[in-house]
């Protein structure tokens, strides 16, 4: 059979076609893919650039990667050096409500954040421990001191005698997004350097976990594989940057279920520098009790949403009260971060210091408007508490205030109980918030600093008197130091 020049050219033809479609379609593919690849990159990068810029300066834009691995083996590599293994005596570690109260000894994890020896852990890792020991990753032990805590994030910081350790860089966990991958490193079940991966689930989460009056909790959610023995240990990115500190999990066997619970970086910065600055956390208060706006609250106030935060009621004399803030108002946003929920408000706030100023936008029937608040402290004032005082308070598990301009004039001179923490010394004398202490040990006394001092410097029985506002006669409460 013999074939036409015709035939030779239409094949010739067909050919070249079938050639420049491959090409064309391999170009294309490799152009949108480049294109969608880098408009999620410039994304997240211009979130991380102004927090990284800085520390990696060899990390130019169109490199910096963030929730797009193809592995994490860079992330472990990272991380793993920096997670330390924690016993304790008399404590206890379980990343959840469980706990075994005969244990004799506990462990958990912590991360070294300085090259000189500080590392972060959960405070109920370290919670009434003894002897503090830290294993690193490459078996050297060293004794720990505990150099302070915070119950109300389930923070604490310890400090080795050692130099040049591997530390993590602090990330950005602001710029975490839901679905973006993370790690969980620690050490479950004496499994040292352990590392397991999930995603971000939820962000700005609340587990009702902590008993602290003034708790904060904004955890981060993730379904990384976390267990008894990870408390404390680290939640990185894809770049081994810390942004969290696992410290709980929801369960009904004791055993990890699919959800675990980060404290996030940015907010465990503040705790810890407070913490080595002062020795105690500094806590900013605006004087407020808040809730989140339900189906209810939002039609009642002719709400499109259920975004921002109910203010239920308002401390006299407290840092909202005088800046003019009512019950029934809501908080719409802080400085220039829009407000969605409690937890995601009591974080931002919890980054702060009292004497901070800060801008609130809210709504007031239906009309937007702003105020000027300056946080507050425990004892209603703008300075610094000392790590004495502070210890004092969380040891009795109340929170006190100087008399508004009101209350002194019914009450001469004393010191308003604002809250009271469940199962402490003070609960258990049946006090209730709002009782005005006008003696200690039959010694007056005119303001917190007043109580403060008494109480540092006082053992064994000790009896409260005072008054309650609207009640006559004066009410006793009795307890031991």
């Amino acid at each position: 059979m013999q074939i036409s020049n015709d035939q030779v050219k239409i094949g010739v033809l067909a050919i070249l076609i079938a050639i420049a479609s491959s090409v064309a379609s391999v170009a294309a593919y490799s152009y949108f893919e480049q294109k969608n690849y880098w408009s999620a990159q410039d994304a997240n990068y211009a979130k991380y650039a102004k927090y990284y810029d800085a520390i990696f300066s060899d990390r130019a834009q169109g490199v910096f990667r963030s929730t797009v691995p193809t592995n994490f083996i860079k992330a472990a590599a990272l991380t793993t050096p920096a997670v330390v293994n924690i016993k304790c005596g008399n404590g206890f570690d379980f990343p959840g409500s469980l706990f075994d109260p005969n244990a004799k000894t506990s462990s958990g994890s912590g991360v070294i954040i300085s090259p000189d020896g500080y590392i972060v852990t959960n405070h109920h890792v370290v919670e009434d421990a003894g002897d503090l020991e830290v294993t690193l990753n490459d078996k050297r032990k060293y004794a720990a001191q505990l150099v302070g805590i915070d119950p109300s994030t389930d923070l604490a910081l310890l400090k080795i005698t050692a130099q040049n350790l591997p530390a993590l860089v602090m990330g950005n966990s602001d710029s975490l997004q839901i679905g973006e991958w993370v790690l969980a490193v620690g050490n479950p079940f004496e499994l040292n350097s352990t590392v397991t991966a999930g995603i971000v689930s939820a962000k700005a989460r609340n587990i009702n976990i902590l008993e602290e009056a003034s708790s904060i909790e904004s955890f981060i959610q993730t379904d990384a594989a976390v267990n008894p023995g990870n408390s404390g240990g680290a939640l990185v990115n894809s770049n081994g940057e810390l942004v969290g500190i696992t410290s709980a999990i929801i369960t009904y066997s004791g055993q990890y279920e699919g959800y675990s619970f980060a404290v996030p970086v940015n907010l465990v910065q503040k705790v810890i520098k407070d913490i080595k600055e002062y020795g105690a956390v500094q806590r900013g208060f605006l004087g407020i009790s808040i809730d989140e706006i339900n189906d209810q609250i939002a039609k009642e106030q002719g709400l499109n949403s259920t975004e921002g935060v109910y203010i239920r009621s308002v401390s006299k004399g407290g840092a909202s009260d005088e800046a003019g803030l009512l019950p029934g108002d809501i908080i719409m946003e802080l400085n220039s971060t829009e407000i969605r929920t409690v937890p995601e408000f009591q974080e931002l706030v919890g980054r702060l210091r009292p004497g901070n100023q800060i801008r609130l936008g809210f709504l007031r029937n239906g009309q937007r408007q702003q105020v000027y608040v300056t946080l507050r402290n425990r004892s209603n004032t703008t300075g610094s508490i000392t790590s004495k005082a502070d210890k004092v308070l969380q040891r009795l598990g109340i929170e006190l205030k100087n008399l508004s301009p009101a209350q002194s004039k019914k009450v001469p001179a004393g010191v308003v109980v604002v809250s009271i923490k469940q199962m402490s010394i003070i609960s258990a004398t049946n006090m209730e918030p709002g009782f005005i202490i006008t003696k200690i040990n039959n010694t007056k006394v005119g303001d917190v600093d007043d109580v403060m001092e008494i109480l540092e410097n006082a053992s064994g029985k000790v009896v409260l008197e005072g008054v309650y506002e609207g009640y006559d006669g004066s009410y006793f409460y009795t307890f031991r130091l």
